[in-house]
């Protein structure tokens, strides 16, 4: 398999949209200009605006689902998408422009030590993305946990920009969670508990190009409590020391091609 860092390596960018007709193809115009080369995987999860026409005019392909599912769903469609047809690399960046592509070649490069990289936030002074009070508790209590399970200092664990390599993508396509914040949270407990190495690389988040992200601050922190209990879930659910075939059946298609989930 080519190594990830190299330039032979085949990178999906999986893009989870849901009514997001107003970013989405500037995100992936921009995704396209900062790393040529790489494929890019609209999951239109359920949208009921045209964000799947403006993807597929901007040049992606795109993954429509019969309903919304969630982050979660979503990004399950785009790794069972990206093992189907041997990607070395599956990255998520949200339609909303909040993930800089140009942060892209970093995270690949980590790939070198390691199956999964987050790009972590509040590593730089004067990042627009603040957050304080209950939510912020909750996030360092996350972050804390799992950094003990990862043995290496994790600092934002509910960060959705994240690259994974194909040791991680044949764990994710068939086990990705798909309840809100176990897209990010229990994601990462899984790779660890099935055998894969997590790490953090330093990135800025931006605000979001346009919309309205679909939680409020109080929602956010009742769900990031949720998390809390998710993940002694799943720290005490049994998974198997490592996971070496995908399943026969993904359900994407014949390979090479998107379409209905």
């Amino acid at each position: 398999m080519p190594h990830p860092s190299r330039l032979t390596a085949r990178v999906l960018v999986v893009m989870p949209a849901w009514n997001e007709r107003d970013s989405v193809a500037e995100t992936i115009a921009e995704i396209l200009e900062t790393n040529p080369g790489v494929d890019i995987l609209v999951v239109d999860d359920g949208s009921d605006d045209d964000t799947a026409a403006r993807a597929s005019a901007a040049g992606a392909l795109v993954c429509q689902l019969p309903f919304n599912l969630g982050v979660g769903g979503a990004m399950r469609a785009g790794y069972r998408y990206a093992l189907r047809n041997g990607y070395d690399v599956a990255v998520q960046i949200d339609a909303d422009g909040q993930h800089d592509p140009r942060y892209l070649p970093k995270l690949l490069a980590r790939l070198v030590d390691a199956d999964v990289v987050v790009g972590a936030r509040f590593a730089h002074k004067g990042d627009p993305y603040q957050v304080r009070g209950p939510r912020r508790w909750a996030m360092v209590l996350l972050a804390r946990t799992l950094s003990r399970l990862a043995k290496t200092r994790l600092t934002d664990v509910t960060s959705g920009f994240r690259a994974a390599n194909t040791r991680a993508i044949t764990v994710f396509a068939a086990h990705y969670p798909a309840e809100y914040l176990g897209d990010t949270v229990e994601s990462l407990v899984i790779a660890l508990r099935t055998g894969c190495t997590v790490t953090q690389e330093p990135v800025e988040m931006r605000v979001r190009a346009a919309g309205q992200a679909s939680q409020t601050p109080v929602r956010a922190a009742v769900y990031l409590g949720r998390a809390v209990v998710a993940l002694g879930l799943a720290l005490v659910r049994r998974w198997p020391a490592a996971l070496e075939h995908a399943p026969a059946d993904l359900g994407i298609g014949p390979a090479g091609k998107a379409g209905r989930a």
